[in-house]
């Protein structure tokens, strides 16, 4: 470094120190190009890589290492993007949708793809799944947090705005437990459970969910849409891979995940039996009601090959929503038991 800065102090010309600055410019992006080339060409060479996971528990599979794959490259599942693509413009030209974004990933290494992934929507209740994962944060720290009892007095009634309401409404003025809020926020979509809890929380911990998964926070922002099914999709990953919360917190997560009550979305595409461990969520807005969002995001456990199917959805009827989200999860079921059945 001292050398190149002796050889400018030596240059007297405006001229020649321009003509020196061009000549370095173009060696520097010349050896740079040659090295990250380089990088590329060896990276492309490499074998491909195997996940090792820790296995024996029911709805996650931590993540331990990769390595070399030694599994014959036949064994992984055929892209079929091309086939939701076709789906998502037929349904389209039905008029059934407006929006259509879909992500899909093979949980236990293998194939993933996009499609719209970047397009933003409202989560609506989809973001009762991170103050899950914050409570549940919480709790590992102190056990005693699920215990804890909040009165709820009713008021105001924050599910009369909802189409699909709770199967089990909560009763004014009787306690409950953090974990029963937790399980009805989930389980039943509860909104009089989430805003609860909502209140009980800190804020804090609850935004430090996604800021450590680089997620914009909600509440701080000025637009309706904010949230893609690339980045919703990673809080599954996350409980799946029990990369945030314990093996206990996150295995308790997904099995909670799994009660919910809402059958007409990925549940309804997939075989009578499949465990589907989801949240949906629905949107009105609009001066009449007359834009909807219906979301549906979770992972489908299919025999030895469970898969994450994310679909986020806009359109003008939540009826012709829900289709929408059961037809992709049929053709992602089929295409996923066609190629993987009997392995």
């Amino acid at each position: 470094m001292k050398s190149i800065q002796a050889f400018f102090e030596s240059v007297k010309t405006w001229e020649f120190r321009y003509l020196a600055f061009i000549a370095a410019v173009f060696f520097t992006t010349g050896f740079l190009s040659g090295w990250f080339n380089r990088g590329w060409f060896t990276k492309m060479d490499l074998p491909p890589v195997k996940e090792i996971r820790l296995g024996g528990y029911e709805f996650i599979n931590p993540l331990l290492e990769c390595e070399p794959a030694r599994d014959p490259i036949g064994k992984e599942l055929a892209p079929f993007q091309y086939k939701v693509q076709e789906l998502i413009d037929d349904v389209k030209k039905r008029d059934w949708a407006t929006h259509v974004s879909v992500y899909f990933r093979e949980m236990n290494n293998g194939l993933a793809f996009s499609i719209e992934g970047q397009e933003k929507f409202t989560p609506a209740s989809l973001l009762k799944v991170p103050l899950l994962i914050a409570y549940l944060k919480g709790s590992e720290s102190n056990p005693s947090l699920l215990k804890a009892t909040v009165k709820f007095d009713g008021l105001p009634d924050m599910n009369a705005a909802q189409t699909i309401k709770p199967a089990l409404p909560m009763e004014r003025g009787k306690a409950y437990s953090v974990e029963d809020l937790l399980f009805r926020a989930i389980a039943y979509s509860d909104n009089n459970a989430y805003f609860l809890l909502y209140a009980n929380m800190n804020s804090t911990i609850l935004h430090r969910v996604y800021s450590d998964l680089g997620l914009e926070v909600p509440k701080v922002r000025n637009r309706e849409d904010y949230m893609s099914v690339v980045e919703y999709a990673s809080f599954f990953r996350m409980l799946y891979n029990a990369s945030y919360l314990n093996k206990e917190t996150s295995e308790k997560a997904l099995a909670i995940l799994s009660e919910v009550d809402f059958k007409q979305g990925l549940v309804a595409g997939v075989a009578p039996g499949t465990v589907v461990a989801h949240k949906f969520g629905e949107k009105m807005y609009g001066p009449s009601g007359e834009v909807k969002q219906m979301h549906d995001c979770g992972i489908v456990y299919y025999p030895r090959h469970p898969y994450l199917l994310c679909v986020m959805s806009r359109g003008r009827s939540f009826e012709y929503l829900d289709d929408t989200i059961r037809e992709i999860s049929s053709l992602v079921y089929s295409e996923v038991d066609r190629q993987h059945a009997g392995h």
